[in-house]
């Protein structure tokens, strides 16, 4: 023991006598008569009572022995999701394997060091013993249960952690990024991985993923695009075949290319337009195989809702915006509304025909939208040849913020609207998906290798065109690219650069001098859709094919609706795509006002319907901005729905539907081989090691290496102890009880 503040040697005899006079003079002349015992005893109570205070004055520090190893605990975390039952360990299952392991060699050979302590780990962890152990939890969070246990053990001596895992982590939770970003990032316990099970040794099909392409307007049609895998059966052929609401309603014939390798499908389907339509992807279940709960996938394909709202400026009456505007009108999913310049009056103004619904009419009146909750009602806005200098710069302003903050779809084309300089410096500009400070023809040919160029002015596409629902015309890609190799050759193309990073270009074609520009390019901008048409006479297309030729009409009409669909209503839900039964759902609804500004104190009115239930009210709280957020927990599969209405005091800002679908996939058997990769990144990230089931006998080993041997003594400070106060407590009660008993007070 050492002091953490000593004193000089002259100085602790002085105090020493100090206390000694101090103790002597308080019983010189006691009130009672006492005997030299007597007096001796309580002089020596308080001269200890008054030395042990002085003492702890001078903070008194212990050093003691290093803690033993045997004193370290050891948490052996045993994964039992479902895909433990998996029969892949050297004939046994998984979890029959990690039992085997844990009574020998593991916990005999971990005990003989340390204080080992086991967890079960599904959707968190729980205490448990070996012989407890069942694989039956739903899902793995790994890399969180590893944060809980250093959480439930922090403070406290522990030697590493033992993970017994498939690595099927479910919750995504472990950071590629770094270990500095990660729960199980270097600065804690080390863990031990050890990897249950097979890396390749299963015989399996799956169905990797279902996702459903924008709409199409032939029978409303839908792209559903499968992938699928086939592990352990060679090239031998299977089945793939896709259900609507679980009726059959195309089976293919699928070849893998090899052993393993993906398999993509494209299958065109048309949903129900007023209802919604659960499509299911499935392969039969072979009987030699190891899984059979990722045979399948699904995805929610919903109604189109209501009618999108397109505005049309156009610069003045010609055949392009006629025929346009005709085969937008005759689609019963758009609603159009038209300002066309007329001329000028007798004042020189501007004058302008509309066609438009009878409440928006007014608004156009003037050639443009006065306010962002005027323009902000429409879907889609289109600039048809019209100069750029026609709009105020604050009106530019505003179709920017349209596409950007409102959401909503850019159309612009026509000769007038890329004339000269064009819109090139405005609030548009990054708008748009083409440069407009080079007119030079910059798509060079390397860019479009590959790609056979049609003759002057024929419109040609490029791989990403012949793909794009904009540019579909076909059911298939070979069909799609024989259309447009018969339309007829524009009559022109504006002299456009090339398209900006991050945007797509469909469409292009070759100009008189050899030069190539651009025809049709899109991108995404903020929360909207911009999209810019550089060829001229289109109707063409319409007027020199046969009257029964539909592909003019697809055109824009796809056209339109792929910029429209993604804007959002005021009131907007949100929810997760592919949720499970039992995970934690998050549902938002944002709030804005007409002009599309969140309403931070909006009431919202919402109702959850559960799959053969009644609605019944979702209590929502405010998150941020306009966002209202709940938390629920499905508990079955199924269709849910949730409707919500807002208001602002007494303005109503408008109502919601959402469907979402439980139980499209289940990920706990997403490729359910032995995954490596994961443990050793999760082992190697918290300064621990990997190794397989076979060698896991050398765990113990590491482990009593991880625990320092030569470890420092331990340094206690002697005040902090409770039992420094209890003996302060004892000597002044004792002498206070004497001093009684003799006749003192």
């Amino acid at each position: 023991m050492h002091l953490a503040h000593p004193i000089p040697w002259w100085l602790a005899l002085l105090v020493a006598a100090a206390v000694a006079a101090a103790a002597f003079v308080e019983y010189r002349r006691p009130l009672s008569p006492l005997t030299r015992v007597q007096r001796a005893l309580l002089v020596s109570l308080r001269v200890i009572t008054l030395a042990v205070l002085i003492l702890l004055i001078l903070r008194p520090i212990a050093l003691l022995p290093p803690v033993g190893s045997r004193d370290a605990v050891v948490p052996v975390l045993v994964d039992v999701s479902r895909s433990m039952r998996l029969a892949d360990a050297e004939g046994q299952t998984r979890i029959d394997r990690a039992t085997a392991l844990l009574n020998a060699p593991l916990l005999p050979a971990i005990r003989r060091r340390f204080t080992a302590e086991v967890y079960a780990v599904g959707d968190g962890i729980a205490p448990s013993s070996v012989d407890r152990l069942r694989a039956d939890a739903r899902r793995t969070d790994l890399s969180g249960a590893v944060a809980a246990i250093r959480e439930r053990y922090r403070g406290q001596r522990v030697a590493g952690i033992v993970l017994l895992s498939d690595g099927g982590d479910t919750a995504g939770s472990l950071s590629g990024s770094g270990a500095g970003s990660s729960p199980v990032a270097a600065g804690g316990p080390p863990v031990f991985a050890v990897g249950i099970g097979s890396p390749d040794g299963l015989r399996d099909r799956e169905v990797l993923g279902v996702t459903a392409g924008d709409p199409r307007l032939d029978a409303a049609s839908v792209d559903l695009h499968v992938t699928a895998t086939s592990t352990g059966f060679g090239r031998a052929p299977f089945q793939l075949r896709v259900l609507a609401n679980g009726q059959p309603i195309e089976t293919r014939r699928v070849v893998p290319q090899a052993d393993g390798s993906p398999i993509d499908e494209v299958f065109t389907v048309s949903p129900n337009p007023q209802n919604t339509t659960v499509y299911t992807a499935q392969i039969p279940v072979d009987e030699t195989e190891s899984v059979a709960e990722n045979n399948s996938r699904s995805v929610l394909v919903s109604p189109a809702g209501r009618k999108r709202r397109i505005l049309v400026v156009e610069g003045a009456p010609g055949f392009e915006h006629s025929f346009m505007t005709r085969a937008w009108s005759v689609d019963p999913g758009l609603e159009i509304d038209t300002v066309t310049r007329k001329g000028k009056n007798a004042d020189g103004q501007d004058t302008f025909f509309v066609q438009a619904a009878a409440g928006r009419s007014p608004m156009l009146t003037s050639g443009f939208p006065s306010s962002r909750d005027k323009l902000f009602v429409y879907d889609a806005l289109v600039i048809a040849n019209v100069e750029a200098d026609f709009f105020t710069r604050a009106q530019l302003g505003m179709a920017a913020d349209f596409v950007g903050e409102r959401g909503g779809g850019l159309l612009v084309l026509g000769g007038k609207s890329f004339a000269q300089r064009g819109l090139a410096g405005t609030p548009l500009e990054e708008v748009l998906p083409v440069e407009l400070n080079d007119r030079r023809g910059s798509l060079v040919r390397t860019s479009l290798a590959g790609t056979d160029l049609q003759p002057h002015n024929k419109v040609t596409l490029t791989v990403e065109g012949t793909s794009h629902p904009v540019m579909r015309l076909g059911s298939t890609i070979d069909d799609t690219q024989q259309r447009w190799n018969a339309m007829p050759a524009l009559a022109g193309s504006a002299s456009l650069g090339g398209p900006r990073p991050g945007a797509t270009l469909l469409a292009f074609t070759t100009a008189s001098d050899g030069t190539i520009h651009p025809v049709v390019a899109v991108q995404r901008y903020g929360h909207g859709r911009a999209m810019i048409f550089g060829g001229e006479a289109s109707w063409r297309w319409k007027m020199m094919l046969a009257s029964t030729d539909r592909s003019y009409e697809f055109f824009w009409r796809q056209a339109a609706r792929w910029l429209s669909a993604a804007a959002p209503d005021p009131v907007q839900i949100s929810a997760p795509e592919s949720p499970e039964p039992g995970d934690a759902v998050s549902i938002d609804v944002d709030a804005r006002d007409a002009s599309f500004a969140p309403v931070l104190d909006a009431k919202i009115d919402a109702t959850l319907t559960a799959p053969g239930s009644e609605p019944r009210p979702l209590t929502l709280r405010h998150a941020e901005g306009g966002r209202f957020s709940a938390a629920i927990r499905p508990d079955q599969a199924g269709l849910y729905r949730v409707h919500a209405s807002a208001r602002a005091g007494s303005t109503a800002l408008g109502e919601a539907d959402r469907w979402m679908y439980v139980g499209g996939s289940d990920r706990e058997f997403a490729d359910p081989r032995l995954n490596e990769g994961f443990l050793r990144r999760l082992a190697r990230m918290s300064g621990g090691r990997y190794v397989r089931a076979a060698d896991a006998s050398q765990v113990a080993g590491w482990l009593a290496s991880a625990v320092p041997q030569d470890a420092a003594p331990e340094r206690r400070d002697i005040w902090h102890e409770p039992w420094t106060f209890v003996l302060i407590v004892v000597l002044l009660s004792l002498e206070w009880i004497v001093r009684r008993r003799w006749g003192l007070r």
